[in-house]
């Protein structure tokens, strides 16, 4: 088990990915306006790609469009003192292919605003990195 300078343990990738499927609330960074922006979001994994329903006409969605992204989910138990946070960066796109479209609707993804159908944003999760707090 490898640890990083501050003693947490460093996850592998497959690790990271794992855990990712285990909860649907994470958090997406992308630039608005020249400025960084954080937004939580619902999300599902695709394979390796990060799935985000969102609307068409959000911030969200305009921002993210063939730009490069960061996303973070944890878990943590404060009783325990245990947890973990996994980051993934990549490139985010619109899925605009209809049989794609067809197919990620099919995910359990379900978008908190009452808006949010239809409208896919997958980030390519190119880069992923994590940590597990273990008391």
């Amino acid at each position: 088990m490898r640890r990083d300078s501050s003693g947490l343990q460093v996850l592998s990738r497959e690790e990271c990915l794992r855990l990712l499927c285990t909860t649907p609330i994470g958090r997406i960074v992308f630039t608005d306006q020249a400025l960084p922006a954080v937004q939580p979001v619902t999300f599902r994994l695709d394979g390796q790609s990060i799935v985000i329903r969102t609307s068409i006409g959000s911030r969200l969605a305009a921002a993210t469009r063939r730009s490069v992204v960061a996303f973070e989910a944890d878990e943590y138990d404060p009783e325990r003192r245990t947890g973990w946070s996994v980051t993934a960066v990549g490139h985010s796109r619109a899925a605009t292919d209809p049989a794609e479209i067809d197919r990620l609707a099919g995910l359990p993804l379900t978008a908190w605003a009452p808006n949010g159908l239809g409208h896919y944003i997958v980030v390519e999760a190119e880069q992923v990195s994590g940590r597990r707090i273990t008391g």
